[in-house]
């Protein structure tokens, strides 16, 4: 019997797994609920009341104005003070300050919404990812089936790097098809409560990247899990691992750089960098310094975090985590 299937299998079977990611598909669609609930399609109709909302809101302003005018010339007649001496300054704005525009309801647009939308698929994907495979590998020590394992294959590494096969594979193949699903139902979400117009080749050849560029993540995120649980033959290793470097030790460190005065905090973040993965580039700012323009602006420092940065810190991390799982995985004793 082949190791690679039989590891499948039981990936395929493990009730965590079916839960984690029937729970994650279940967020997916409640955003995608929300979304067509939230938006609404522009119309003749939603035109109309944009005009009637903007010319009520020029009445209002026009009544204000003219409630302070009044109160202007009467204490302006009895002697006493007002923010203002001269009351024809106080003057509604002109009508064309009140654009319709700003006042139809959400919409969903394809081409501007869509790639924001990809980012959390992508955490959720990871989270996924991050949670099965330590789960994946640390039942295996707890429960004492790696033992039983290692005694129908002896090859320690074999089996740990087929285990990791088997999580990486069940994975995409779960991120492949809700990668599309996802396409396809905000798809329908801007067909029925927005708009698709002015998508091109070169939009849709981003979203692909970048829907990639989200599968590659959650593949990362479960890389680590496995590797830090296999490292401490136990999943509650991972996951407090987790805990700790993203709660403690990323919430605790930005207080430490904050107060320190250290520029740039964010660059020493983990979700920056994940962020950064997603979207290409995040820029950062330091509005501690200030770099006045020639009309008296002042501009803040600014520092580029790309996806070059992500890429080299996520290889460093599966390099590390998983080459540290490889080698205690063959020099420990199996008890």
């Amino acid at each position: 019997m082949s190791l690679f299937r039989t590891e499948l299998r039981r990936l395929a079977k493990r009730r965590f797994a079916r839960w984690m990611t029937a729970a994650g598909l279940l967020v997916l669609a409640l955003i995608v609920i929300g979304m067509f609930a939230s938006n609404q399609k522009i119309g003749p109709e939603q035109w109309a009341a944009a005009e009637r909302s903007a010319e009520q809101e020029y009445q209002n302003q026009v009544q204000w104005t003219d409630q302070e005018r009044a109160a202007c010339e009467r204490a302006k007649a009895a002697g006493t003070d007002f923010y203002t001496n001269d009351c024809t300054e106080i003057s509604p704005p002109p009508r064309e300050a009140f654009e319709s525009r700003w006042y139809l309801p959400s919409t969903f647009v394809f081409r501007e919404s869509f790639g924001e939308m990809l980012i959390p698929l992508a955490g959720i994907l990871a989270l996924i990812g991050f949670v099965v495979g330590a789960s994946f590998v640390g039942a295996e020590w707890n429960t004492g089936g790696m033992m039983n394992l290692l005694l129908w294959r002896p090859k320690r590494l074999t089996v740990l790097l087929t285990k990791l096969g088997a999580l990486l594979t069940g994975l995409l193949a779960l991120a492949l098809p809700a990668t599309v699903a996802w396409f396809g139902s905000l798809w329908l979400v801007a067909t029925w409560r927005g708009t698709t117009e002015g998508m091109t080749s070169g939009t849709w050849q981003s979203f692909l990247i970048t829907g990639l560029r989200g599968i590659v993540l959650a593949l990362v995120a479960a890389t680590v899990g496995f590797a830090l649980a296999s490292l401490g033959r136990h999943t509650a290793m991972a996951l407090g691992g987790a805990i700790g470097v993203l709660v403690v030790g990323q919430v605790g460190l930005g207080i430490l750089l904050d107060m320190a005065q250290v520029r740039f905090t964010e660059a020493w973040l983990l979700p920056t960098y994940a962020y950064a993965w997603m979207t290409k580039t995040v820029t950062l700012q330091d509005w501690r310094a200030c770099n006045a323009t020639y009309n008296g602006e002042c501009r803040p420092d600014t520092l580029d975090i790309t996806w070059q940065h992500s890429s080299a810190l996520f290889a460093v991390a599966v390099v590390v985590l998983l080459g540290a799982a490889m080698w205690t995985m063959r020099r420990r004793d199996i008890t």
